[in-house]
């Protein structure tokens, strides 16, 4: 048994050695298949067009950014108070809107491209912007935090397209924002009118109301007489005064009630007599006149400047390099054990003939 182990072993060493001397035998084949994959890729890693990465991260806005759409908000207003979450969410959604991409789409996209490719296929030249530019969360422990990035040949457009990208998102959420809070305030401003249009209808219809009691009170004091207060000694005087309404109004008078009629129908106004008017008038007239500023609200903050980048990120010059030559040695090498199996075989059919 030991034998014929060491005899097999000895057929290996044999077959190695025997391998060995014909990889070196061809020697010069898999030099040169190995030196013209390795030219090729290095030819390939010089003459590829670089690419650059573009990035800029965005954040939610502070409590200040947003303070002026709070104006008049909380409190008893029955407004509520804006977060700088609810803010940020607007932002967010138009930001990974399909509407704002198409728009970057046609009024940036297309205006770069030469006239021969804005020709062609439209869905695939937007395709290939959703591989350009992409929107993404910037970390998992931060997913408050987005990124735009854009893969371009050109650095510096690279750069401007992810600001722009994001300032186009910013510009159309504080549009909507604004244009939320703005109706909200009309909306309250309106319930307010009403209110105050309830009211002085209310106070007319009173007053109203009051002209018809005095007018049949008058008739009651003028059939008997009474034109005049009685007047009542001891401590009757002040309860019984006091006590002259509803049925007992003809006892001020037909010379005090017809005055008081007069009254009621000579006023022009009854606004001084309505509780509360005023303070709803001003409350009103605020919403009314409430103007918001754009440029002091900022719906997204950007996580630091924005950089021109320097170094591409594609192609990878080593690693195109490394990977060809190894891809190269190894097909010599192939073809090498091809061509010896080749020839023996070309040998041993030479033989039998």
């Amino acid at each position: 048994m030991r034998n014929e182990s060491e005899r097999r072993s000895g057929d290996d060493e044999i077959d190695l050695f025997e391998l060995l001397g014909v990889l070196w035998r061809q020697k010069l084949l898999i030099i040169l298949t190995a030196a013209i994959v390795t030219g090729g890729a290095v030819a390939y890693a010089l003459l590829a067009t670089p690419i650059y990465e573009a990035k800029v991260v965005v954040q939610p806005p502070s409590q200040s950014n947003i303070s002026q759409l709070n104006y008049g908000r909380g409190g008893d207003s029955g407004l509520a108070v804006l977060s700088v979450k609810d803010v940020y969410d607007v932002y967010l959604r138009n930001l990974q809107s399909e509407s704002l991409k198409r728009e970057f789409f046609r009024k940036v996209y297309l205006p770069s491209l030469p006239e021969n490719q804005r020709q062609g296929s439209q869905d695939e030249l937007y395709s290939r912007l959703n591989s350009t530019l992409t929107i993404a969360v910037a970390s998992k422990n931060s997913p408050s935090r987005y990124h735009v990035m854009a893969t371009l040949p050109d650095a510096e457009k690279a750069a401007q397209w992810v600001v722009q990208y994001v300032q186009m998102a910013g510009d159309h959420a504080k549009r909507e924002v604004i244009k939320d809070v703005r109706g909200d305030v009309m909306v309250k401003a309106s319930n307010l009118e009403q209110q105050i249009a309830a009211a002085r209808e209310s106070t007319r219809k009173q007053r109203e109301d009051q002209i018809v009691q005095l007018t049949e009170a008058l008739k009651v004091a003028e059939s008997i007489g009474l034109e005049k207060p009685p007047i009542i000694s001891n401590n009757l005087s002040s309860e019984l005064t006091a006590a002259m309404d509803g049925s007992l109004t003809y006892m001020r008078g037909s010379k005090a009630l017809r005055a008081e009629i007069d009254n009621l129908r000579s006023r022009s106004s009854d606004d001084p007599f309505i509780d509360n008017l005023r303070v709803r008038q001003e409350v009103m007239a605020f919403y009314r006149t409430l103007e918001i500023d754009p440029g002091v609200i900022e719906v997204y903050r950007q996580d630091g400047a924005i950089e021109l980048p320097d170094k591409p990120v594609k192609p990878k010059r080593l690693m195109i390099v490394v990977l060809g030559g190894l891809v190269g040695l190894m097909l010599g090498l192939a073809m090498a054990l091809i061509r010896h199996v080749w020839s023996g075989a070309s040998r041993r059919g030479a033989a039998d003939r």
